[in-house]
């Protein structure tokens, strides 16, 4: 279910029910520019030639998606509910973690039918520690998905075609690694869809990091590379 229509600042719709909400072409530039730069300073994070310099733009992509959510907070545009940082309702959670247990057991029963070892990785399969420092990541990269990435989408485009949109970027910067790039281009899907309809990061990072757990358990090293993306992929 979509959110019900409120009024932004200026009079522009906050929610889309599924339409594009820009009130002007002035403000679809600004929405755009804010776009371009996050994912450049994306990408320089993941394709820097050395680890020092990718920590630098990490920090800069960091400071400035927060600094973009917080204007249009000021801005009255975007409230918790829309950014997805309100607490989830029940049901939605409920539907959202029972999907991905039935997707992630797939997984293990597919795993366990081509005859890769289970696990797949024993020598770096993440321990607890680890898994709740993913667990965080996956917190983080919901939020610049759907908070920042899937909310503009969804304001120049409408709520149905930001899912696509917003998948097909996201799979796009886990490139080079195949078995990602495939398995976040499905899982942003499936992630995106369950934020227009339900409206919280929290379920959808503890799915993320359910599944991509899973695919560390389930996809043999020389396939994942320590499930690396951009210039780590290719040093592995």
């Amino acid at each position: 279910m979509d959110v019900e229509p409120k009024t932004l600042a200026a009079g522009t719709p906050a929610t889309l029910a599924g339409k594009p909400v820009v009130a002007n072409s002035r403000r679809r530039y600004l929405v755009w520019g804010e776009i371009v730069i996050v994912f450049l300073f994306l990408e320089l994070a993941l394709w820097a030639p050395t680890t020092q310099v990718r920590n630098r733009w990490a920090a800069i992509l960091s400071i400035t998606i927060l600094a973009f959510v917080l204007i249009d907070a000021r801005f009255d545009r975007w409230r918790l509910k829309r950014l997805g940082l309100g607490l989830p309702k029940l049901f939605g959670a409920s539907v959202t973690i029972g999907i991905a247990l039935g997707m992630a057991a797939c997984m293990l029963l597919m795993a366990s039918w081509v005859g890769e070892r289970i696990p797949a990785n024993p020598t770096w399969f993440p321990n607890l520690q680890s898994a709740w420092g993913y667990g965080l990541w996956a917190l983080i990269q919901e939020f610049i998905l759907q908070s920042f990435f899937f909310n503009r989408f969804e304001e120049l485009y409408g709520s149905s075609a930001a899912v696509w949109i917003a998948s097909l970027l996201f799979a796009f910067v886990h490139l080079p690694n195949p078995v990602l790039t495939v398995a976040t281009f499905i899982g942003s899907l499936f992630f995106c869809e369950m934020f227009r309809r339900y409206r919280s990061i929290y379920p959808l990072a503890i799915v993320h990091a359910m599944l991509g757990l899973t695919i560390a358990f389930t996809v043999p090293d020389h396939l994942l590379h320590h499930m690396r993306v951009g210039i780590g992929y290719l040093r592995y």
